[in-house]
């Protein structure tokens, strides 16, 4: 996410502590905080598809096929 939407999502908290938003500026700040929470679990999600796992037996799995096979065993 760009620095200059955080900044705005940092300056509408402050806006909000001394006064109450407009309908307008409350708009503004929860598509802001929403992009930003769909950035952060983007970046989360492509971390942890890149994430590899060393079995015991030294074969390497990719993290999300292992959840995928994990899922198959708890049904």
């Amino acid at each position: 996410m760009e620095k200059s939407k955080l900044d705005r999502i940092s300056e509408l908290s402050r806006i909000a502590r001394e006064r109450e938003l407009t309908e307008d500026e409350h708009i503004e700040r929860q598509l802001l905080r929403n992009e930003y929470r769909q950035s952060v679990v983007g970046n989360l999600r492509s971390q942890l598809e890149s994430i590899t796992i060393v079995e015991p037996d030294g074969s390497k799995v990719a993290l999300s096929e292992r959840m995928k096979n994990d899922k198959g065993r708890k049904s």
